[in-house]
């Protein structure tokens, strides 16, 4: 279902072919498709993206479904046939952007090697993500973003030291994935406008993508030869910023800065901490990290989550609850901020989901179209290739489309 017009989004008039399924080649055309792009969706017939089926179902699909595939038109195309094959070429040939996270060498068993693709469209951006990337001695192994954060350096440093390491919680090795990936084609379109047209090739591996925001955990290593460890809530090397225990929930407190240290300390009831000459800057409160815990956690441990908020923001301290997703549905500023919006299904029923990040002030983000059911789209996606009705109609009868 399409919702009322708006303007043109940032990337109005780019013309994106989704070849990827699950994660993270589609959270990156979810991406583009929420700033204007039409991007064109093509799924297996019959079964279509697994993500269609992930996690909790309504009415026989994916509400998570409902989110990642807003703003996209499907094509059920059967791409293990030549004349399927085919077909995707033709629209690869008009195409601004393509977007795949097969196995490397996949696309290359169809024919449709970056070489060949450029010889089609030489414009053609091209963005491939895969476990670890187009290039090195693991490029043909099997990777899911979970093996990326391990790879990464990410799962090491998630959980309690000494236990076993723990997920983010959400699939975070696709989504920077895809993220870096929107990256790179918004910089490769840039590259092509100012360059001659000419479009090339972004090739994102999951770990990289999650290496990339591990901080400072190489340049420590190099100089130092440390080990960067697990540590639960605390920030390692900066202090106090951790996680407290109210009587009815947890607070992150991040007191860290030179004042603001001094005025959390006040709002506590500690100022001899906040006045000790070793306290006065970061270097002095790590070393002390413990007993600095333990003092607020002391102070915490007497109030509820509100009672503490209000105290630490009339101090002008950085403190925030520990939110749930209720928290999150009843909470004003996420309102304020359009960051939860209605969005009607093709199943006929209405559900929230979120809001478009980042806020552009003249092209904002938007959704202009509920998430498709499978092969919703395919006749208008192939009369805009060319084909007729009765074309068409024999691609259906030899299963080619559906």
């Amino acid at each position: 279902m399409d919702f009322p017009a708006t303007a043109p989004g940032a990337l109005h008039g780019v013309r994106v072919v989704e070849m990827g399924q699950l994660i993270a080649g589609p959270f990156c055309g979810k991406t583009l498709g929420e700033f204007g792009a039409d991007v064109v969706k093509i799924e297996a017939p019959g079964t279509g993206d697994p993500l269609r089926n992930w996690r909790l179902l309504k009415d026989g699909t994916s509400v998570w479904w409902q989110v990642q595939s807003r703003n996209k038109r499907s094509i059920a195309l059967d791409l293990r046939q030549s004349e399927g094959q085919d077909i995707a070429r033709k629209l690869i040939a008009e195409a601004d952007v393509l977007i795949e996270n097969f196995r490397p060498g996949t696309l290359e068993g169809w024919g449709m090697s970056p070489e060949a693709l450029h010889r089609l469209n030489p414009g053609l951006v091209m963005l491939r993500i895969s476990g670890y990337g187009q290039t090195g001695p693991y490029r043909d192994l099997p990777g899911f973003g979970v093996i990326g954060e391990a790879m990464g350096g990410l799962r090491h440093l998630t959980g309690e030291p000494g236990r076993v390491p723990v997920r983010v919680g959400v699939s975070i090795g696709d989504t920077l994935a895809a993220l870096h990936g929107a990256i790179g084609v918004l910089a490769a379109l840039y590259h092509r406008k100012v360059n001659g047209g000419q479009g090339q090739v972004i090739d994102v591996a999951l770990h990289e993508a999650v290496f990339n925001v591990m901080e400072s955990l190489v340049p420590e290593y190099s100089a130092f030869g440390a080990v960067r460890e697990p540590a639960g809530s605390a920030l390692p090397g900066i202090a106090p910023s951790n996680a407290y225990k109210c009587t009815d929930g947890w607070v992150l407190v991040a007191g860290n800065g030179d004042s603001i240290f001094n005025r959390l300390m006040d709002a506590i009831g500690r100022p001899d901490l906040g006045n000790a000459p070793d306290l006065a800057n970061n270097a002095g409160r790590v070393a002390r990290v413990a007993e600095l815990d333990a003092a607020i956690g002391a102070w915490t441990a007497q109030r509820g989550v509100q009672q503490v908020l209000d105290a630490l923001a009339a101090a002008r301290v950085p403190a925030g609850k520990v939110y749930t997703v209720r928290d999150i549905h009843e909470d004003p500023h996420y309102r304020a901020r359009g960051m939860l919006l209605e969005q009607r299904t093709r199943d006929g029923y209405t559900v929230e989901v979120p809001g478009v990040v980042p806020k552009l002030s003249a092209t904002p983000g938007t959704v202009r179209r509920s998430a498709p059911r499978l092969g919703d789209d395919t006749d208008a996606v192939l009369k805009e290739a060319g084909l007729t009705d009765a074309q068409i109609a024999l691609l259906r009868e030899k299963g080619v489309v559906a």
